[in-house]
């Protein structure tokens, strides 16, 4: 998926061992696709499907040859795949299966025409990144009959790809799946309002009465549950396979604790976060949405890059970024740009610049600073000019704001009382500060340090402009003393020297004891909520607060039976327009909080050429461990413990990296109990913090 009218991306295969001697033929299946968008049904007649292919053959003799796709190929809409949508399933008819129309000598009927040459519109250039792949591969754990004719199968698991089915049918009876992540009221039947207009149905005719084996080839869905009609009899779990389907990479990553609550939250953030990479990380897998919504990425993609190797991914979402910004500098928070939606915001349109700050930091990549600062500039200076006034990023009728924050009754999906909603003029103005932060490194790194005085000092009338409007030094307090309010400054550097402490306590209180330990605030919050806690002395509310298993947390959706991360706190209860059962944005810095602060895997130097291992002990965790595969090798660290009050602690350094393990506020190392090690050929340090 790609802005097509900007870029348009070609991979190249070495087919050598798909050649014979003799006459070859090359046949080619083409789906609709992302080019074609939401609302093309079916191949006949409606969609445009495009080829561009060279087959460049090289002989013993050194002789060279080009095959190339112009108008003496030929085409067809007449076989077996009489429709297919991304987002409504596809429809097969073996009756129409053509036969070996892809070998030499088929001789093509009156169905087949030649084909239409199109004009290219889009740039053309190599992919950056991997294909789409099946990865993984699910069994359901129960197939009951729930009707006279339906079944529903529970792949256990809310999961992203397709089934490949093993099922007896009926000649003029169509064999139809149909997919949802969860049952309605009762159990026997699926809940697809929250799909709204994706029709998410598969749909095989059999050319004759019997067995048959069927996947589809351009369809996929986000699921837990199939309901299967029209076989002649009951399938059972072996006649069917969930194959789970993302941008092929690999896993980077591992986490464990022992809180089963935390490890089940992981685990359920991981599977979501492999559902949501489709070329470019979507917001959800299942409805008709599926685009790359830059707010859902903000905080998530930092913590995910400890989970998969997803550099390519990011790298290229960059360059959708980039093509779909207009003339004079506006982001699209929606990338590729599907949809338009130019906001001349910071809170979100930032992403562009975290993704390049993660690739610097988690892989020592600074590729997206210096190719893209000039339009980063070009961004930041339009959206000052649009919007800064007197220190300030005056922005009041912002739609988003601190989106999804936990609304004060089950059935609402955003909540209705101000004291909940965050002043977005304080929202934007926090994330400019930090923004502006960023470019004052970036500048310095792309080789424009003209430009770091400039943004340094309008940091500095950010800071003064912004304690000026909403710091209330009596209550240690910004705004209307929301969460998010607070803990924007605090982990932003905002707060007056001095006032640090205060102003934690203030926010400490709030959550305990008007939001009783629980989630408080929406994903602009939930970029720092568990790391900032962490970091200003209140770890252990941010281990209580991951933990929880009432409403709002990451635990209530677990006690509910989700298997991925929500779209709403509330999810179960709220209406159905806005409730995806597999989205990413409300893991917030809870994976990073994971990896950086409970096992305390942290990078000191771009792509963890120096680690700092700094694990927290939370009251309420006895043990953790993580490991990360960085770009020189693995590091892990784990701890434990013991009776007497005291704490193991095992650190793997990578080879030719140097680390620094520091003890926790209240622990030191004991003399003697350090042990290195390195293996042959190997160099590393290790420089203890007592």
């Amino acid at each position: 998926p790609t802005l097509f009218k900007r870029t348009i991306y070609y991979r190249t295969y070495d087919v050598t061992n798909l050649l014979k001697k003799g006459d070859n033929a090359i046949g080619v299946v083409l789906g609709c696709g992302r080019f074609q968008g939401l609302g093309v049904k079916t191949l006949r007649g409606v969609a445009d499907p495009r080829l561009l292919l060279n087959l460049r053959i090289r002989y013993a003799d050194g002789g060279e040859e080009t095959v190339f796709t112009d108008g003496s190929w030929m085409g067809t809409s007449a076989g077996p795949i009489i429709a297919d949508n991304e987002f409504d399933g596809e429809e097969y008819d073996a009756g129409l299966e053509l036969g070996g129309w892809d070998l030499p000598g088929y001789a093509c009927s009156d169905v087949w025409k030649q084909v239409d040459s199109m004009k290219q519109k889009g740039q053309l250039l190599a992919m950056p990144m991997e294909d789409m792949a099946v990865q993984d591969i699910v069994t359901p754990v129960s197939v009951r009959k729930v009707g006279e004719d339906r079944y529903i199968a529970d792949m256990g698991q809310n999961m992203v790809g397709y089934v490949r089915v093993s099922l007896d049918g009926s000649y003029g009876t169509p064999v139809v799946l149909r997919f949802a992540e969860t049952l309605a009221a009762g159990g026997d039947s699926l809940y697809m309002a929250n799909l709204r207009d994706a029709k998410a149905t598969d749909k095989y005719f059999p050319a004759r009465d019997g067995h048959f084996t069927w996947e589809p080839l351009f369809a996929y869905h986000g699921f837990r549950f199939v309901e299967i009609t029209g076989v002649k009899s009951a399938p059972s779990v072996s006649d069917i396979t969930g194959k789970v389907v993302y941008d092929r990479m690999e896993g980077t990553g591992t986490f464990e604790c022992s809180s089963q609550v935390l490890n089940q939250i992981y685990r359920n953030a991981w599977w979501g976060i492999r559902s949501n990479y489709r070329g470019m990380p979507t917001d959800c897998p299942q409805r008709d949405e599926r685009q790359g919504w830059l707010n859902d990425r903000a905080a998530t993609l930092y913590g995910e890059a400890f989970m998969f190797g997803n550099a390519c991914l990011y790298k290229k979402w960059m360059r959708d970024i980039v093509d779909s910004m207009n003339d004079e500098g506006s982001i699209s928070l929606v990338t590729p740009r599907n949809w338009t939606i130019w906001r001349d915001d910071v809170a979100y349109s930032a992403t562009f610049l975290y993704i390049a700050d993660m690739l610097r930091n988690q892989y020592g990549d600074e590729s997206g600073i210096t190719e893209y600062y000039p339009v980063m500039k070009k961004w930041l200076d339009h959206v000052l000019e649009c919007r800064y006034r007197d220190g300030l990023f005056d922005f009041p009728d912002d739609e988003y704001g601190d989106w999804c924050m936990p609304p004060e009754s089950l059935e609402l999906i955003h909540s209705l009382d101000p004291a909940r909603q965050t002043d977005k003029t304080l929202i934007h103005t926090a994330a400019l500060y930090g923004v502006l932060g960023l470019m004052s490194d970036f500048c310095v790194i792309a080789g424009a340090p003209q430009d770091a005085a400039r943004y340094g000092a309008l940091r500095d009338e950010v800071r003064d402009a912004f304690n000026a409007r909403f710091f209330n030094a009596d209550v240690a307090s910004y705004s209307n003393n929301t969460v998010t309010a607070d803990i924007l400054p605090l982990a932003m550097g905002l707060v007056p020297e001095g006032m640090e402490e205060a102003v934690t306590a203030n926010i400490v209180s709030r959550i305990e004891n008007d939001f009783d330990s629980h989630v408080s605030c929406g994903i602009v919050g939930m970029r720092y909520l568990m790391r900032c806690l962490t970091a200003n002395g209140a770890g252990d509310l941010a281990c209580r607060i991951a933990t929880q298993k009432t409403y709002p947390s990451w635990g209530y959706m677990i006690e509910k039976g989700a298997t991925t991360i929500w779209e709403l706190w509330n999810g179960d209860t709220a209406a159905p327009e806005m409730n995806s059962g597999n989205h990413v944005m409300l893991i917030g810095d809870l994976a990073t909080w994971m990896y950086s602060d409970l096992a305390g895997i942290r990078s000191a130097a771009p792509g963890f050429r120096e680690i700092c291992f700094s694990p927290y002990f939370p009251e309420d965790l006895d043990c953790a461990r993580a490991s990360y595969d960085t770009p020189y090798g693995m590091a892990s660290c784990s701890w434990k413990k013991k009776g007497n009050g005291s704490v193991s602690l095992d650190v793997t350094v990578p080879s030719n990296t140097s680390a620094v393990v520091q003890a926790p506020d209240g622990y030191a190392f004991e003399d003697g109990g350090c042990k290195l090690s390195a293996g042959p050929g190997s160099y590393s340090m290790i420089l203890l913090s007592l």
